[in-house]
């Protein structure tokens, strides 16, 4: 006969069970990963009811042939039986299993043999209606074999948990300490949790986000009002999502959505909420305002301006979920240099006048980091295109004073629909901001696609090989010149070309007396073979000089 009692050498206390029942199981086996073990398969088991109960957690294996065994239980059990002191009558039977499952039983194993010789279709029946794993095993084996097998299973499995708990613990406190940003905390979360990953702020736009490139599309298009749905409890489309609020001090800021993914040893469920930590000692570190936004949208525009996204509609859907709409209403690109952008001012400028906008750093026409590169959405029935007086309101409300204002140059690129056309409105913008301006100039200072017909041409065809052979062609000698000898030979060419018939005010530009100026010019023509008073040979040159400047990232 086989011994059937429990062996008090392997004994442990039970782990809680509303503790060990995380999203993924806290480190605890499943039915069928118990079943499968050595001990279980020379009892030649028999899963009578099997797949999704399969996957209910075990924390304890518990023996017995009683029939109140169900008020010993505390839930989360394997339990292990001959049923030799269930129930006879059927309608007790199925009580009896109805009884095991309202007490939280994970699985039932019945041992044919000894009572049963096949286990009672009542049971059968009780334990599908309810999706109680039922398994009968059809040899007699030592059931102090199984529960030791699967208590030691249950503590391997929670040892490597609390070892995996203390390594995700030690990394993103590493993060947090380090001062690590909020992009590269949701980086590394993707990365040890092996799925994607968003960060989303109070308002339900997405801060930033590591998610598959397939499907960038399909989960950040219409994300705001998903999420609101998800939020108020009225939307179970996330099933299998994990959400946990980023917060500390009685102070939110944002939620951390991880997508559906591998199970992780320290659990899911713990790995986000110690990314929300390091994220929520992140903020409160932030002195220097919504460093959350300024990240986000700074990389999301250096992303797009870089080229480092897989199609328009993946990117598309990642600015609409940022909170700029690129596939409705009108979109304009525009640079700001001279004077200082604070990072909320765009978006603020732009509401102002009904629209969104995101902006990043980037250089100005010096090479140095003062430029404000604005994508910027409005409503379809905008005339901020045409409207010269909207265009100076909203450049003015960028910057913090009167003093700034003067200095303020606002380049603006051609009206645009989609992402496609917005992304070479930007580069308008950005060629238009490196043309030269004269030394003294009052600002706001406009600089529009519109009125640049040349600009335009040269944007449009950029990446034409035979553009930039004529540019390198008509320039090269100015080229090398300045090289070999630390010349300003091409800054003198873009004043002249700037302020055409007026030399004055061009070698006011290039900051030389005229007698200086003149001695360049005369250079220039001389280096070039060509009449500087010839009108195409000026054409050709402006359009070279273009295309060089253009070229200039």
């Amino acid at each position: 006969m086989a011994d059937r009692r429990e062996d008090g050498s392997i004994r442990t206390d039970r782990p809680s069970w509303p503790q060990a029942a995380s999203d993924d199981g806290g480190g605890l086996p499943t039915v069928g990963e118990i079943v499968a073990l050595a001990p279980f398969s020379a009892g030649v088991p028999e899963v009578l009811v099997g797949g999704e109960a399969l996957e209910s957690r075990v924390r304890w294996a518990h023996v017995s042939d009683s029939a109140g065994v169900a008020r010993l239980l505390d839930g989360g059990e394997l339990l292990l039986s001959t049923g030799s002191g269930w129930p006879t009558e059927p309608d007790e039977l199925a009580a009896f299993v109805h009884g095991l499952v309202d007490a939280g039983l994970s699985g039932l194993v019945l041992e044919l043999g000894m009572h049963y010789r096949y286990v009672p279709a009542v049971v059968v029946e009780a334990a599908t209606e309810r999706g109680l794993a039922l398994v009968a095993l059809h040899h007699e084996v030592k059931f102090v074999a199984l529960t030791e097998a699967v208590h030691r299973r249950i503590i391997s499995e929670q040892t490597a948990a609390l070892v995996a708990r203390d390594e995700v613990r030690e990394r993103f406190t590493g993060l947090a300490l380090r001062g690590s940003p909020a992009d590269f905390i949701v980086r590394q979360l993707a990365l040890t949790l092996g799925s994607g990953v968003v960060l989303e702020n109070l308002a339900h736009e997405v801060v930033t986000a590591e998610v598959p490139v397939a499907s960038e599309e399909a989960l950040l298009r219409g994300w705001e009002g998903r999420s609101r749905r998800v939020h108020d409890g009225g939307d179970d489309e996330l099933d299998g999502w994990l959400i946990v609020p980023v917060e500390a001090r009685g102070i939110r800021w944002g939620r951390l959505v991880a997508l559906p993914g591998p199970a992780h040893p320290a659990g899911r469920a713990a790995v986000l909420e110690q990314g929300a930590i390091a994220l929520a000692l992140e903020r409160l570190a932030d002195t220097g305002g919504d460093e959350w936004a300024r990240i986000g949208r700074q990389r999301l525009v250096d992303a797009l301006l870089a080229g480092r996204f897989a199609g328009l509609a993946g990117a598309s859907a990642r600015l609409e979920a940022a909170g700029l709409p690129v596939d409705s209403g009108v979109q304009f690109g525009v640079v700001a240099t001279g004077a200082a952008v604070a990072p909320d001012a765009a978006d603020a400028a732009a509401r102002a006048i009904g629209g969104r906008a995101l902006s990043g750093a980037g250089p100005d026409a010096t090479g140095s980091a003062r430029a404000t590169i604005v994508l910027l959405s409005l409503p379809q029935a905008t005339r901020f295109g045409d409207d010269e007086r909207a265009q100076l309101a909203f450049a003015r409300a960028l910057v913090a004073d009167q003093a700034s204002a003067e200095r303020l140059v606002l380049s603006i690129g051609q009206p645009a629909q989609g992402l496609g056309e917005l992304l070479a409105s930007v580069q308008q913008a950005r060629d238009l901001a490196r043309a030269p301006l004269p030394r003294v100039v009052r600002g706001p200072v406009l600089r529009r696609a519109d009125d640049r017909p040349l600009v335009r041409l040269v944007t449009s065809l950029r990446d034409d090989h035979r553009l930039q052979e004529h540019g390198e062609r008509m320039l090269a000698p100015l080229i090398e010149y300045d090289l070999a000898r630390g010349g300003d030979l091409l800054d003198v060419l873009a004043a002249m070309l700037a302020h055409p018939g007026n030399r004055t005010a061009a070698a006011s530009a290039s900051h030389l007396s005229r007698s200086v100026f003149y001695q360049r010019i005369a250079l220039i023509g001389d280096l070039l073979g060509a009449d500087l008073d010839d009108g195409e040979t000026l054409t050709a040159l402006h359009l070279a000089l273009l295309v060089r400047r253009s070229g200039t990232r």
